[in-house]
């Protein structure tokens, strides 16, 4: 007797064809355990805006997929053998530039995601996240945005010194100018030097140098933690449809 064909084990549907691949964003999934491996694939090839065009069980493997494959996204565990996530993220950044990729985790040290950004990684989630909460991230990153979970945030500032934290940050928010307050706003609503500027009457290149002095006045080195001040001090508001 023939068996019933939902009755085996799923199996995901990579892509085939630059015709299937119109319109979608082509997505690789690295994570070592099976289960989640299968789990996440299926989940992922549901949705209408992406396809699967690989998975990988390991560092080596996923970095090999990915020169072959060219993926648009990528979903990366960190724990993983065969190398670490964070030398899969900057040799997949190296090779692949246009990649995106959202580590997928259940780290949530302060290490951990400062190591993933300076890898190369454009966004932390953890994985005890909603499903529909990785899709926004997905879509944020997609948009050439820089997303850190709330759930990831929020245990990466835990609670202690939180307030003498933020009263200085607060102090460095007084001494930016309205112009650079202005474009701070814009700038963590993921918005780039070009629509800034049009927004402002000013060209892209103002728009950096109004960037540069902020950055320079707060100490900060990069859009991730200029996300993270916004937070801090109330300009970017975190709920359930806003992420950073």
């Amino acid at each position: 007797m023939p068996v019933p064909a939902d009755s085996g084990p799923w199996v995901p549907r990579f892509c085939e064809g630059a015709s299937k691949l119109d319109n979608k964003h082509r997505v690789l999934i690295v994570e070592d355990q099976h289960l989640l491996r299968v789990g996440l694939s299926h989940l992922v090839s549901e949705l209408a805006d992406y396809c699967i065009v690989g998975a990988a069980s390991g560092g080596v493997e996923a970095c090999h997929l990915a020169e072959k494959t060219r993926p648009d996204l990528v979903l990366m565990d960190l724990s993983m053998p065969g190398g670490s996530g964070f030398e899969a993220i900057a040799t997949i950044k190296r090779n692949v530039p246009h990649a995106r990729i959202i580590v997928l985790t259940v780290h949530h040290s302060e290490d951990d995601v400062n190591d993933a950004f300076a890898a190369g990684a454009d966004g932390y989630v953890l994985k005890d996240s909603p499903f529909a909460d990785l899709v926004r991230e997905m879509r944020f990153v997609m948009q050439g945005k820089c997303v850190v979970s709330l759930d990831a945030y929020r245990a990466r500032a835990g609670l202690h010194g939180v307030r003498d934290a933020n009263a200085h940050k607060a102090r460095l928010w007084s001494a930016l100018t309205n112009r650079e307050r202005t474009v701070l706003r814009l700038v963590v609503e993921g918005h780039t030097s070009r629509q800034v500027g049009e927004c402002l009457k000013v060209s892209p290149k103002t728009v950096d140098k109004h960037r540069a002095n902020l950055m320079r006045k707060l100490g900060i080195a990069n859009l991730t933690g200029l996300v993270h001040f916004a937070i801090d001090i109330g300009v970017l508001a975190l709920n359930d449809d806003d992420r950073v």
